[in-house]
């Protein structure tokens, strides 16, 4: 019976302190909640892996959207197209096409809905969002109050608008140049510059990295700039087409550690490069050539202004060459002026995400010089890019390609050969050339001599009493030794002078 009893007891006993449990623990829970609710029992950043979300904010997306529309998608809309290329820094029907590409190609711009079944952000919201911290260099939320979009989401817009406009038009708007467009470019050229063979300009820019970690700034941080920066070498024609765009090495480098770690001239080495070969001064060059800064090395493929000329061919051909070099300088000018994101220094943390903002930046400056009409290069998407040929090359072969290209004789000559022709002196001695062929044959004389020289030398002297015919042609690589004479002297009556 005590036995019993004493069971019992020790039964009851435990139901107390399961209860007294319980009830602890509900009211540490309610007590708990009760803090949470007064925000007094917060994780801190850094003591936990994942940082808390911060309250669900209604900033009316689809209110953003009809106010977007209304001010420049409707039919009659607030603002008009120079507000419009003003503030997009491209037209409306260029901006349109590039949503709806985006929007046919890319998930992340379709029309999409929330768990709770209110509708997403449309593509003209996150097209605008994107486009607007490229033009304007802003911080993520700057267009908050306009769009209805948290800062999170137009950091998402911008990195995946860069991923889509890469993926698609990189292959039609940052492509190596093919034979027809080296053609066209030749042309340009030859026309605006008078330098035949010009593939363009090379030059490097500097893009200031705010935000970049302490244990690399010695890497990108040169002494003669402000603060760390990436470097990008870009080569754009005289209608500032950007044909070659390589970013990513750091800004503690120069020009010359740029281009040797650039992919530049691969396809040359590899023989995979479309046929650039032109004829200036009756002298055949395999490739097309580069205007390029003093800092750049003598070879084939760079010519560069004669430092101290003294001869006048020389001093007409630097003015020249310094003035076309100046398209790429201008063509950065436009690049920055349109979008002030690669203006001011960059915030993102990581190299990706540069390299993603500036080859977008160049996309879209060649785009706009398409849609403008200043340039205008047809592109067969069908066709085999330089880029794209698959071929084999030995060691040997690729060796010496690489020893042509760094030729520096090739290379002066090329340089002589270009301040001849644009010198005037080469026209006057082919002009030269065909009065005498055409004079030879009416004599019914076109053999080693010409019989009558007198004729020769009267007909010399009518046609510039100011030039030496033998070093014009000497000077042009086209001296015959029949053709060795020298025009009548104006200060001895018109005779010839034997």
């Amino acid at each position: 019976m005590s036995s019993s009893s004493s069971s019992d007891s020790d039964n009851d006993d435990i139901d107390l302190a399961i209860n007294q449990i319980v009830m602890n623990n509900v009211r540490a829970t309610e007590l708990i909640k009760e803090l949470y609710d007064n925000n007094l029992l917060q994780d801190e950043v850094g003591e936990t892996s994942k940082i808390p979300r911060g309250p669900r904010k209604d900033r009316g997306r689809e209110e953003g959207h009809n106010k977007l529309v209304a001010d420049y998608f409707a039919e009659h809309p607030v603002y008009n197209d120079v507000d419009f290329d003003r503030r997009f820094r491209m037209s409306r029907r260029l901006f349109l096409r590039i949503v709806n590409d985006l929007d046919r190609e890319v998930d992340f711009f379709k029309q999409q809905w929330d768990a709770r079944g209110v509708k997403g952000f449309s593509p003209l919201q996150k097209c605008a969002s994107a486009i607007r911290q490229l033009a304007y260099g802003s911080a993520s939320d700057a267009f908050d109050e306009y769009l209805r979009m948290s800062e999170t989401t137009s950091r998402d817009c911008l990195e995946h608008f860069c991923k889509g406009i890469i993926f698609l038009y990189m292959r039609q708007y940052l492509r190596k140049p093919t034979a027809t467009d080296i053609q066209a470019i030749y042309a340009l050229h030859e026309q605006t510059h008078g330098l035949p063979g010009m593939l363009g300009s090379i030059d490097c820019m500097h893009w200031y990295w705010k935000n970049c970690p302490m244990a690399w700034r010695g890497q990108f941080h040169r002494g003669d700039h402000t603060g760390p920066s990436v470097i990008l070498e870009a080569v754009a024609s005289q209608d500032q087409w950007i044909w070659h765009a390589f970013f990513g090495v750091l800004g503690a480098t120069n020009d010359i550690i740029v281009v040797n770690q650039s992919p530049i001239f691969n396809d040359l080495f590899e023989n995979k490069a479309p046929n650039s070969s032109f004829v200036v001064n009756n002298t055949h060059y395999n490739h097309g050539y580069y205007l390029a800064d003093g800092i750049y090395p003598e070879w084939t493929t760079f010519v560069k202004a004669f430092r101290y000329p003294v001869e006048e061919p020389r001093v007409h051909f630097k003015t020249r060459q310094e003035s076309a070099k100046k398209d790429i300088e201008r063509t950065f000018a436009t690049l920055k002026d349109k979008w002030h994101v690669v203006k001011y220094p960059a915030r993102v943390w990581t190299q990706r995400k540069l390299s993603l903002i500036m080859h977008t930046c160049i996309i879209l400056h060649n785009m706009i010089r398409e849609d403008e009409g200043f340039s205008h290069y047809p592109f067969d998407p069908t066709e085999v890019l330089p880029g794209e040929i698959e071929t084999t090359i030995s060691e040997e072969d690729r060796a010496r390609n690489v020893n042509l290209v760094k030729n520096r004789e090739r290379h002066a000559n090329l340089r002589h050969d270009l301040s001849i022709h644009g010198s005037g002196k080469a026209d006057v001695a082919a002009d030269v050339a065909t009065e005498l062929k055409s004079f030879a044959n009416q004599l019914g004389n076109v053999g080693a001599t010409i019989s009558n020289h007198q004729l020769v030398l009267q007909m010399i002297a009518g046609l510039n009493h100011n030039y030496n015919i033998a070093s014009l042609y000497a000077s042009a690589n086209r001296s015959p030794s029949r053709f060795l004479c020298r025009p009548l002297s104006p200060s001895h009556g018109g005779n010839p002078k034997a």
